[in-house]
């Protein structure tokens, strides 16, 4: 997938600070296929040590701050990769900031519900919504539909899917918020594909696989899919 990327002159990814994010990040730089701009947004990029590691190596990767359950927050990002990405435009929006707020039926609270369901579903809804126009303007460059042009893709998980909600995927995971969170994203992203289809813009939700990180864990059942 990674080489899809070569021909494309600007890519954000929300949550790179870390994790998956981050590692998106550093694949695209050290291969031959990275796009002209990578745009790596964290919370706190200050504290982003790695991420400023490799910001310091490689120019085109830039690092804004987004909150992604603060809309000023959101905004303000908006504004900054409009003027960074300028008449350009911005030609995929990799929405990967998520979290897992663990309870299962005995723990699990409203509040709890909430918070994870604000985080990995409302949030990559609000912020397509504040970069459409930006996403538009690469639309309007190109033919087709793909990164080539303009893509929306939020990362998912099996764990967010109805129907393999089963067996030992049912029985080991019991995450109530997480799980719910994801299966909404399912549902916004497919919603969001419907009515960003005539704009030539491409929404997709991907599911990663098990990846070694603070969220998946250090230990897989290869049996299991655990979340990105």
């Amino acid at each position: 997938m990674a080489s899809a990327f070569k021909n494309i002159r600007t890519v954000m990814i929300t949550g790179a600070s870390r994790g998956l994010g981050l590692q998106m990040v550093e694949t695209l730089v050290s291969g031959n296929f990275f796009p002209g701009i990578i745009i790596a947004t964290a919370r706190n990029p200050a504290g982003a040590k790695e991420l400023q590691s490799l910001a310091g190596k490689y120019p085109s990767i830039h690092i804004i701050t987004l909150d992604v359950v603060n809309q000023e927050s959101i905004e303000r990002a908006a504004q900054e990769v409009d003027q960074l990405v300028a008449e350009d435009g911005l030609n995929c929006l990799i929405n990967n900031a998520g979290i897992n707020v663990v309870a299962n039926f005995e723990t699990v609270t409203a509040e709890k519900m909430l918070e994870n369901f604000h985080t990995n579903s409302v949030a990559p809804l609000m912020i397509t919504k504040a970069f459409l126009p930006i996403l538009k303007r690469a639309a309007a460059k190109g033919t087709g539909m793909g990164i080539h042009r303009a893509a929306v893709i939020n990362i998912t998980s099996l764990l967010g899917s109805v129907e393999l909600n089963w067996g030992d995927r049912a029985n080991n995971f019991k995450w109530y918020p997480y799980r719910t969170s994801k299966s909404a994203l399912n549902m916004v992203t497919r919603c969001m594909a419907v009515d960003l289809e005539a704009d030539g813009i491409l929404c997709m939700a991907l599911h990663p696989g098990w990846v070694r990180t603070d969220m998946g864990g250090q230990e897989v059942n290869s049996s299991l899919k655990r979340p990105h």
